[in-house]
């Protein structure tokens, strides 16, 4: 019987505990090893594994213990994967570090009080999951005062913008070894604050989480954090001279985010239905990251448990949802002529050429038409085909990655259209796209 295809799961342990189906993508962990990186930033589209990484990561790499401070064993979830047949090296820093994982995507809310209470909450789920330290004498009793305080939701607000320093410390003081964080999903707050008008705000609290534990921090062994952006004007990563920055520009670590040509095979053929690579091809691939060629992996997952139970399936836009592809709603509304052509092109299967910059902040995205395809190139709506740098600027030659993502450019133009129609603004529609 063929292992069940897991929809939308970003836990590790769930996809090998329930015998899911899953694309070995462990010797990213040599490779993290290897490169010896201290912040590693990996900028990939939404829905092509990074929290599933993240998770992996922290289940190779945690001395996880229970709540009463007994070592938990996750070997297990690497029996068989390719990590542990790259050498004793590697197998032998399984289960080794303290770890630190938080997920910031749970602050997309209305308003920052709603967006800090719920970052809030997720430094103090952290700091419970790792409150069998308080039960041995390895902390001072003021750093005790404190980490209770910030458990209980009792700290100051000032206390929570640095909790993640003083859990490090602590860390470091109970295992005697130097600690793993792993931050997700870290512009989402960024993002939601900017289009919700309490942008400032945020960017201080942010700004402050992540300068207080990633910079100058002596109980630090190495961090991933991982977003849909490089942001680096608001000063986040001030002063990380130790930044690795990994964006979809980047060769390294370029196969670990989004399938391989060859693990698209490998997951057709399991599933008995290769004849459809062809259509598969045509619908998801299309991405370059670095050199390589990457499939959407949400994507794949969908096509492959719809086909395998309906055997006349059609592919479908399974990427695209109405709440991420706002920017495409926006880059419609406020095009003028030239962008306007520039969309019937891509379209028509043509490509644009365009100055890149890796980091640009949200408040650029709408300074010029130029900012907002970049933010279209780096979240997975556009995809490169040539490279040339000219007067110390990047340029890219960019092209529609597949059918899926046309549709969705298609669909947003038609959608554009019914709301003129509408609302009988026959100006916009005279000047027509």
């Amino acid at each position: 019987m063929n292992k069940f295809i897991g929809i939308g799961i970003e836990n590790y342990k769930t996809l090998i505990e329930n015998n899911y189906y899953y694309i070995d993508k462990t010797m990213m962990l040599k490779e993290l090893s290897d490169r010896k990186g201290i912040v590693n930033l990996f900028t990939r589209p939404r829905r092509f594994g990074k929290t599933l990484t993240l998770s992996m990561i922290c289940t190779f790499f945690e001395d996880e213990r229970t709540c009463d401070g007994e070592k938990k064993d996750n070997s297990r979830y690497f029996t068989g994967k390719n990590i542990l047949e790259a050498g004793e090296r590697y197998a032998s820093e399984m289960g080794q570090y303290p770890v630190i994982k938080m997920s910031l995507k749970s602050a997309k809310q209305p308003n920052y009080d709603m967006a800090y209470g719920c970052l809030k909450n997720e430094v103090i789920t952290e700091f419970k999951r790792h409150q069998y330290i308080l039960k041995e004498n390895a902390l001072s009793s003021y750093d005790k005062e404190r980490y209770q305080a910030v458990m209980d939701g009792k700290a100051h607000d000032g206390d929570y913008a640095t909790a993640l320093q003083l859990l490090s410390q602590c860390l470091y003081a109970y295992h005697q070894k130097k600690v793993i964080i792993l931050l997700d999903e870290y512009d989402v707050p960024l993002e939601n604050a900017y289009f919700r008008g309490f942008y400032d705000k945020m960017i201080d609290f942010v700004r402050s989480l992540f300068e207080s534990v990633l910079k100058t921090n002596d109980a630090l062994e190495f961090a991933v954090v991982t977003g849909c952006l490089r942001i680096s004007k608001e000063s986040i990563f001030t002063g990380l001279n130790n930044l690795s920055i990994n964006s979809i520009l980047s060769n390294n670590y370029a196969e670990y985010f989004g399938f391989t040509k060859t693990e698209v095979e490998q997951i057709l053929e399991a599933y008995g239905i290769s004849e459809k690579l062809p259509e598969v091809k045509e619908w998801y691939d299309g991405y370059i990251f670095g050199e390589t060629e990457v499939y959407n992996p949400w994507s794949i997952i969908n096509y492959v448990n719809t086909a395998i139970s309906e055997s006349n399936s059609f592919p479908k836009p399974y990427w695209s949802n109405t709440s991420s592809n706002s920017i495409i709603r926006d880059l419609v509304e406020k095009a003028d002529e030239k962008v306007k052509s520039e969309i019937e092109h891509l379209i028509d299967g043509e490509s644009i050429e365009k100055p890149v910059h890796e980091a640009i902040t949200y408040d650029d995205i709408y300074r010029t038409q130029d900012n907002l395809w970049n933010f279209l190139f780096f979240t997975g709506y556009l995809k490169v085909t040539e490279k040339r740098f000219q007067n110390d600027t990047l340029y890219l030659t960019m092209a529609v990655p597949n059918r899926e993502v046309r549709y969705i450019y298609s669909n947003t133009i038609r959608e554009w259209f019914d709301r003129q129609i509408e609302t009988c603004d026959l100006s916009k529609l005279h000047s027509g796209i």
